[in-house]
């Protein structure tokens, strides 16, 4: 009997089936500290136990995309491991942060599959949820990932696609308890701008950009426990190249448009997202936003703005598809979400 796992091909799923996945994770401020390095991250409340104290929290949490990661890590081994790409996001929510000394773990069901038309792989849909050690759901999202066929003469599931939602709607956005941004330092947090000072349909170019190494990706990818092959085997891919992870481009853009966005500083929800064209070691990555919405909230001096985030390999700003409906070949993620801001 087979010992090794060889990862799940698109007909090993079912719809509706639930899986638990494995090796919990306990955080610390280790991972706090490897994320700023990874990335040039610089929210003050995640950076200050004092700044996030003076905003109604307990201590500066783990930043929000790195307590992404964890979660999304755990569910490589059974969603990703044979995927081809991962295609997009949608319904994601933080509901509480994450603490250091928190023990996160995942789940996901399965939610739709549909087999591609070339009969060798086929698109899996999953919500995947991130569970803390008292059992209290920390966050949740869908993604839908391409998977090849382990056995080409398998038949073909029912096609099943679920109907997603296009944004959260501002008022099913959850804020943390105690958040408030009465009192808040906008000289200790770098930068002036308010929820006020944004405009729907405004822009802004981040201006920075920072070249990504295989080194610092290889370290990120293995601190995040994401197994896939693209990203570690040059054998996986037949021009011998190691992927990128696309969760260190959402890292990377997002820490970028601090430049413009400094005091967006917690994630509330995830409206959508894309990985537009792969990205390799030696990119460099810069960023612009665009103002979507913008929400008040109950909670006192917070804001909600509605963002879309997109990385780039070059070209110019604030351009985002050709004529032809198709995203530009420089265009890395295309990332809509929720952050809160104070007013």
């Amino acid at each position: 009997m087979a010992k090794t796992n060889p990862g799940r091909f698109f007909e090993d799923y079912k719809l509706g089936e639930v899986i638990a996945h494995a090796v919990p994770r306990t955080v610390s401020g280790g991972e706090r500290a490897l994320y700023h390095a990874l990335y040039p991250a610089r929210h003050a409340l995640y950076s200050s136990d004092e700044f996030a104290r003076a905003s109604g929290l307990p201590e500066a949490p783990l930043d929000d995309l790195a307590a992404f990661h964890v979660v999304f890590g755990k569910t490589v081994p059974d969603v990703s491991l044979n995927a081809v790409a991962n295609l997009g996001y949608a319904e994601g929510r933080w509901l509480k942060p994450v603490y250091a000394g928190d023990t996160l773990r995942s789940e996901s069901e399965v939610i739709g599959l549909k087999q591609n038309s070339n009969g060798k792989t086929g698109v899996v849909w999953v919500r995947t949820r991130g569970l803390n050690q008292r059992n209290q759901t920390v966050m949740e999202y869908v993604r839908w990932v391409m998977v090849r066929k382990g056995n080409l003469e398998a038949p073909a599931p029912e096609t099943v696609v679920p109907d997603l939602a296009s944004a959260i709607p501002a008022d099913q956005l959850v804020i943390p308890e105690g958040l408030d941004f009465s009192d808040y330092d906008f000289t200790l947090a770098g930068e002036p701008h308010r929820w006020g000072d944004y405009e729907v349909g405004e822009t802004i170019d981040h201006v920075d950009g920072v070249t990504i190494e295989e080194a610092e990706h290889m370290m990120a990818t293995r601190l995040w426990q994401n197994t896939a092959k693209v990203h570690f085997d040059t054998t996986a891919r037949p021009d011998g190249s190691r992927l990128i992870y696309g969760g260190h481009v959402i890292s990377m853009a997002r820490t970028l448009s601090f430049n413009g966005l400094a005091n967006a500083q917690m994630i509330a929800g995830l409206n959508g997202g894309a990985h537009a064209n792969p990205c390799l070691s030696g990119t460099t990555v810069r960023a612009w936003s665009e103002v979507l919405d913008k929400a008040g909230t109950a909670a006192p001096g917070v804001g909600a703005i509605r963002l879309r985030l997109v990385a780039t390999s070059g070209g110019e700003p604030f351009r985002l598809k050709g004529e032809d409906g198709k995203y530009l070949p420089e265009v890395l993620l295309d990332l809509d979400y929720w952050v809160l801001m104070p007013v």
